[in-house]
């Protein structure tokens, strides 16, 4: 094998700086929870003592914290002052929680994975499954912290109007099933913007159930929302005018038999929401560094828990348009399409009456 060097010189730059990075992910999740993006925010250039004292924190440690930041370009320096300053668009990623693009949760779920390396390691190995469940609790906060901002920014303003006569139904009052729920969050979301309609959310993980129930009283819609223990086949049938899947249906072990039934639990003219992770229909498309994060994540999540249900398809994070649309058609949907699409999200539309399919199926 004949080795060239200055490929092998970039390449191992490259995995350099995803070492870097790999500990630039820790040095932001300590900054969070630290609160020193907190104490940076909006107030222009500090040093390093500034920043310990606004944050409780201990100046020498804060200081190395600084540099660290300052070379992953997370926070500016000025070596004439030795000030460091938190930019208003970092601000925006990094401090402010209620951004549709805060990121520092994201790495609970790093996290996560690295204390369940054992279990991947051996389902790999083996081909065997590993549940949702079964995972690091860190695991169930992160996703649920992370996919709210985005949910928030989105749901609301942008998804649900460009489904078709949905929000009409929902200011009139409508019936909503939201498929694997988790924390409950896109459910509430959604019964806070439309007070008229009724909400059930359904999950197999017990433990996330209970904090969607806490968290809807502590958002005041108990009175409209039920959340209960529910698979993805067998939640129960009420006539929904819309049924939902937030980042979920390609974690299922059969996700044509949860779409059967969701086609089942519609009302006539109903309709399914189906968020899923942005991706094109060739692998070729996906290598990009969201479609590596993807990948990644559903190599030792979403695959995993797929392969622990019955059937175990393990469609994957990077199924693509096409892939889902063949699912619905499979689970006698007559009309799929893209209603809109985020840089990091699919929003696909699927009606029971038979209409425009996704060319791509």
């Amino acid at each position: 094998m004949t080795v060239d060097a200055s490929k092998l010189e970039a390449f191992v730059g490259q995995v350099v700086g995803d070492l870097s990075a790999s500990y630039g992910i820790f040095t932001m999740s300590l900054g969070r929870k630290l609160g020193l993006y907190k104490a940076m925010a909006g107030a222009g250039p500090l040093s390093s003592a500034d920043v310990a004292e606004r944050a409780g924190c201990a100046e020498r440690y804060v200081r190395e914290w600084l540099n660290s930041q300052a070379a992953g370009g997370y926070v500016a320096y000025d070596p004439k002052t030795g000030t460091y300053e938190l930019p208003p668009e970092q601000a925006f990623v990094l401090a402010d929680e209620t951004s549709p693009v805060h990121m520092p949760p994201a790495a609970e779920v790093i996290a996560s994975v690295w204390l369940d390396e054992e279990q991947s390691v051996e389902a790999i190995r083996t081909g065997k499954g590993v549940s949702w469940g079964e995972h690091n609790g860190r695991l169930f906060c992160g996703v649920a912290a992370f996919f709210r901002t985005g949910y928030q920014a989105n749901l609301v303003a942008n998804w649900l109007p460009a489904l078709d006569g949905v929000t009409d139904k929902l200011k009139a009052g409508a019936r909503v099933a939201d498929v694997g729920c988790g924390y409950g969050h896109s459910t509430i979301i959604m019964a806070q913007a439309y007070p008229k309609s009724r909400f059930w959310g359904f999950d197999v993980h017990p433990d996330s159930v209970e904090a969607a129930r806490r968290n809807a009283e502590e958002a005041g819609v108990a009175d409209r929302v039920t959340f209960e223990v529910a698979k993805a086949k067998d939640f129960p049938a009420h006539g929904y005018d819309l049924v939902c899947f937030f980042d979920c249906l390609h974690d299922l072990g059969d996700p044509v038999g949860a779409a059967n039934h969701a086609f089942g639990a519609l009302a006539p003219d109903g309709t399914v929401m189906l968020v899923e992770p942005f991706a094109n229909d060739k692998v070729e498309e996906n290598l990009t560094p969201v479609g590596r994060l993807f990948y990644s994540g559903s190599t030792v999540l979403c695959c995993q828990h797929s392969l622990s249900e019955e059937v175990g398809l393990a469609l994957g994070a990077q199924a693509g348009e096409g892939r889902l649309a063949e699912v619905f058609k499979e689970a006698g949907f007559g009309a799929f399409r893209r209603a809109t699409e985020t840089p990091f999200n699919l929003v696909l539309e699927a009606k029971k009456e038979a209409g425009a399919f996704s060319a791509a199926a």
